[in-house]
């Protein structure tokens, strides 16, 4: 890939994501080669950044914004994020309510749904899909 110019990594130091330029074709400095499978899901994700995404939780809420990042727990920050509680409370059943900038934590996360542009709704379903009751 001679002539195809800098490209933009994501590389997470001491717990934050940062940018930063690369000019090799043959992987990042931990060893990753383009045709690994830990390269191939960086690149799936970096390909999810700035989409809008759709995450139903254990309680039964769902929240809608921008995937702006996730960590090795699964954990994901969402900009520009609305909740919208579930049908069966009577507050404001189908009014959402805006957050800005959340952080949804892995292990309550049930489903998440990827808008794309263009094509099909990418759904994600996790393997522990049954809600855990609290106590």
């Amino acid at each position: 890939m001679a002539g195809a110019g800098p490209t933009m990594l994501l590389r997470e130091e001491n717990g934050c994501c940062s940018r930063r330029q690369s000019n090799s074709s043959a992987g990042d400095s931990d060893g990753e080669r383009e045709d690994s499978p830990a390269a191939r899901a960086r690149q799936q994700l970096e390909a999810l950044l700035n989409k809008t995404m759709r995450i139903r939780m254990t309680d039964g809420r769902t929240l809608v914004g921008c995937f702006l990042c996730t960590d090795r727990d699964c954990n994901v920050i969402l900009g520009s994020a609305q909740e919208f509680l579930k049908p069966s409370d009577s507050f404001s059943a189908g009014e959402p309510r805006v957050l800005g900038l959340a952080m949804v934590p892995g292990h309550h996360i049930v489903s998440i749904e990827i808008s794309c542009q263009g094509t099909d709704n990418i759904y994600i379903q996790s393997e522990d899909s049954q809600p855990s009751s609290p106590g």
